[in-house]
Parts: C-alpha cells; structure tokens; sequence
C-alpha cells in the first residue's frame, strides 16, 4: 500500500498534526468542563409557533461540528427530502428525534430513535428513559440494552450514514488512486504524534461534513479511530480499518455498527502501521431498505 514520502509528512501532515492536537486539547478542558452540550437541530422546538421535530445532534462543548455526528441532520434532511419534506414542516405533534450517533443517554421519554445507538462509556443509571418509540437501531447490542430495560426494537440494524450514496447519488464521486488516509476520533487528536501516521495524511473530523466525505473518496483505504470515517468509506466500497490508538472510545459502538453489518468478528488495529499492513476489513453486509422503510414519515403532516 502506497503512503507518503517523508517530505510530504513534514510539509503536509505535520502542521495539520500540531493544530488537531490543540483542537484535541481544548475538547478535553473546553467549555462546560468538556462536556457535551445538547443543541436542538436548527433550534426549530424553540422558533417555531407550530409542532416539528425536535433533532437532536451532538455536538463538542468548545462548539465545534463533528462531522459524524452532524451527519444526523444531513441525512434525516435527505430522507425528508425524498417525501418534498423538511425539519421546517409541522408535524402532528413536538417529539424529539434521535438518528445518527451514540447519544441514547439523551433520549427523553417518548423520543422516537431511527438508527441510533447505546454510547458504552456512559453509565446505565444516566439513561433515564422508561419508553420510546424505536424504529431501528445501530446493531443488536443497542436492541439487546435495550430490551433488558423492557423497551421493544425491531431487527433493523444499520447506521444511518450508510445511506448517504442511496440518497445523494450524484452528489459524491469516488476517486481512486490516492493511498491510504487516516481519520481520527474526536478523543484521539491530542495523541497524534509523527510516529502515528506514518506518512499517510489525516482528514480532521472538525472539517465540514462534506468535505470530509470528499477527502474520504479521494483515498483507496480508510484507516480511521473515528466511527463515521469508518461508515462514510465502507458506504461507498473503500476497504477501511477501526484503528485503536486509544482506549478512551468504549468498544461498544464499534461492536454494536460491525455487528450490525453482518461482521460480529471483526479485527482492529493498535496503530496506523499496523492497519496498513492488515489492509481493510470485509465490506458490509447492510441492505438498506429495511432502514429507510423504518423512517417515520408518518410523524409529519
């Protein structure tokens, strides 16, 4: 596998390294003692007069985006789009929506979930819903959470994200040619030192959600410790690799998104070195009918 010659590492990644870094830094002591902050999508349940969706998208204390997770709005806007439909519409009645992400600890009662999943490092005592309206989840770990608390979910398995090609199918072109990439999560860019890439340049996942997507399909392998860099390649057919550098990610998530696609046994690796020489994981086996038949249109006027 082609990577980058160390000039191109010293000229390119390194300046691109020393900023994630502090971008790292200020996630971890930033605003609000580093803790999430809960913004309602477009803020529509605050201006509105009338009924919406109330989206929920997670979002860094500092306020930056993070592509992965913003990736909600982006696709509830494109499924809603294929109805003539937007967040902007009235529904029959306010509800919070949670699509894309690890956030179910956020959920309210009532809240209707479309491919969400259970965090893992959150403790259990911190979910404190009783019931809601589940429509798919990420994979069988959040269903089996799920049910151990009495709350029924269908067999409908699959990130979100994974819909992005049927949705916007002339949006994105893959582009082959360029070699291996990295795409750290928002946890690991303060452990990015020179020995971890290896020559093989990093797309910042506090880059706006579309041009992450472009700089992934520029590449014919994702290693990545950010989830969605996972999702995002494997979407579009480009072999991928979860790499671990730290352990501040629960395994659960990945767990619950390779299980969820058919790949309950899949392999990781401790370092970008170390996902090149194993090269990527076996594509999803991922329909995606059965996740967009489960969106709830009906929730609309």
């Amino acid at each position: 596998m082609p990577v980058q010659s160390n000039t191109a590492q010293s000229d390119g990644v390194m300046p691109l390294l020393r900023k994630l870094k502090k971008a790292g830094a200020l996630l971890r002591s930033g605003g609000n003692g580093g803790q999430a902050v809960q913004r309602p999508l477009g803020g529509h349940s605050l201006d509105l007069t009338y009924p919406t969706a109330n989206l929920f998208v997670w979002r860094p204390a500092t306020g930056k985006i993070n592509f992965g997770d913003f990736l909600s709005r982006v696709i509830v806007e494109l499924m809603l789009a294929t109805q003539g439909r937007t967040l902007g519409d009235e529904t029959h009645q306010p509800f919070q929506m949670l699509a894309i992400g690890s956030v179910l600890h956020f959920a309210s009662d009532g809240a209707v979930v479309w491919g969400s999943g259970i965090n893992g490092k959150i403790a259990v005592e911190k979910h404190t819903f009783t019931r809601l309206d589940v429509r798919a989840v990420r994979g069988p770990l959040t269903r089996a959470f799920l049910a151990e608390r009495g709350i029924s979910a269908p067999e409908i398995y699959g990130d979100p994200g994974l819909l992005l090609p049927r949705l916007a199918p002339n949006r994105f072109k893959r582009i082959q040619g360029e070699g291996p990439a990295f795409v750290p999560n928002l946890n690991d860019l303060a452990h990015l030192e020179p020995g971890n890439v290896h020559g093989v340049p990093v797309i910042s996942p506090l880059d706006s959600w579309n041009r992450c997507v472009e700089a992934i399909l520029q590449h014919d392998l994702i290693l990545a410790s950010s989830l969605h860099g996972l999702i995002i390649a494997e979407a579009y057919g480009i072999p991928a690799r979860y790499v671990r550098l730290s352990e501040e990610e629960n395994l659960f998530k990945y767990r619950d998104y390779y299980a969820g696609t058919g790949r309950p046994d899949f392999g990781y690796a401790r370092s970008v070195a170390e996902g090149l020489e194993m090269g990527g994981e076996a594509l999803p086996n991922f329909d995606p009918e059965p996740l967009m038949r489960a969106f709830p249109f009906e929730l609309w006027i």
